[in-house]
């Protein structure tokens, strides 16, 4: 099992874990299986999901700030938690 520490860019809602990366960051290594991913992009906040398998799928265009993602990602986690 991959440990991934808690740092100030990780939160977790509703169990879901949801990390934000530089532009850089790979999500395969900060992300494991039922995560969620707040990417900057230089056209803005990109929102990712690993699914359980690994595979990682998200939205089709950014938002204009991490506040906006990470809204849309605590919704999405809320929805899963339904």
């Amino acid at each position: 099992m991959t440990y991934f520490p808690m740092t100030p860019e990780h939160i977790i809602h509703r169990g879901i874990r949801i990390a934000t990366l530089a532009a850089g960051d790979p999500i395969e290594t900060h992300c494991a299986p039922g995560h969620t991913a707040i990417r900057q992009q230089a056209d803005g906040w990109w929102l990712y999901f690993v699914d359980e398998e690994g595979t990682v799928d998200g939205y089709d265009s950014p938002f204009a700030s991490h506040a906006e993602a990470l809204w849309a990602a605590k919704a999405a986690a809320e929805f899963s938690a339904q």
